[in-house]
């Protein structure tokens, strides 16, 4: 005699709170679906795609001087940007969890504080201080330490100065956060053993700080591929990084899948760029949260 079988009530109640999961994060998927998935898909689509499926768009990036030495130039920049603010924002993190409280907050807003003006803004105030008649070449003229003015901006020298200053509290505030984690009391520990300020230092707080370091390094890394208005303002055409080279693609040629192929290569750059540091800290950390 065929038996009937009785619904498990825990199964159903289990099956009914994946369905209200779903239903609640459904919004954000649809928002992800339609401001990352789909851009990003169409870029790619755009990339091998023009009167049917090819491939010339990447071969042109992988062949062509002009791409080459772009991306080459976008590296050889976001490196040397990248090492001057961790110089820059290693003692100004050390310094802002070194000193009370009060002093520390005071630091820690006159680095953010320029988040408050517009990149553009910055970048045109960069301007005007290291062109020929800025504040910077008057002032060395007036010193007689120059004869004639000389050349800070519209090139490669006034393009990191000014990134520099835009990237630098992506270097001060992961510094600051893993300092922070370090207990004092091994900074203690290293000087009633006798070592020297420098030798704990050296010793004990900078290998611990080494997470700070790579995530600092890291967001400057990556954020200074992309950047397009202090190059293309401070770099007076002459410095061309991989940003502009999609720009010119677009507005000068009309060329949207070579500009499609640049950015797809610039993409999977970055992507490469994390699971290459994934493999040393976690990209939560990297990512601020944590």
């Amino acid at each position: 005699m065929p038996t009937t079988s009785v619904p498990d009530p825990s199964q159903k109640h289990q099956r009914r709170e994946h369905a209200l999961m779903l239903a609640l994060v459904s919004p954000a998927l649809l928002v992800i679906l339609a401001l990352i998935v789909l851009p990003v898909g169409w870029l790619a689509w755009q990339s091998v795609y023009h009167d049917g499926f090819t491939l010339e768009n990447y071969r042109r990036v992988f062949t062509e001087d002009i791409y080459w030495r772009s991306f080459a130039l976008t590296f050889e920049i976001s490196l040397a940007v990248t090492l001057i603010a961790l110089l820059l924002g290693y003692p100004v993190a050390y310094l802002a969890n070194s000193v009370p409280k009060g002093w520390s907050i005071l630091i820690l807003a006159l680095v953010v504080l320029p988040f408050w003006t517009s990149v553009l803004v910055r970048a045109y105030a960069w301007l005007a201080l290291l062109q020929r008649t800025g504040v910077i070449n008057q002032f060395l003229r007036y010193l007689d330490v120059i004869s004639e003015p000389l050349a800070l901006v519209h090139n490669t020298f006034g393009t990191v100065v000014a990134t520099v200053h835009i990237l630098l509290p992506f270097m001060v505030l992961p510094l600051y956060a893993t300092m922070q984690k370090i207990p004092a009391d091994l900074m203690q520990a290293g000087a009633s053993l006798g070592a020297s300020p420098s030798l704990t230092f050296f010793r004990v707080f900078l290998p611990l700080s080494m997470p700070g370091v790579l995530a600092g390094c890291t967001m400057v890394f990556v954020l200074c591929l992309g950047f397009y208005i202090t190059p293309e303002l401070l770099g007076g055409g002459r410095t061309v990084m991989v940003s502009m080279l999609v720009s010119r693609n677009v507005e000068l040629y009309n060329q949207f899948g070579a500009a499609s192929a640049v950015a797809v290569v610039l993409l999977v750059s970055v992507l490469a760029i994390f699971f290459v540091v994934s493999r040393f800290i976690s990209l939560d950390r990297v990512l601020g949260q944590k």
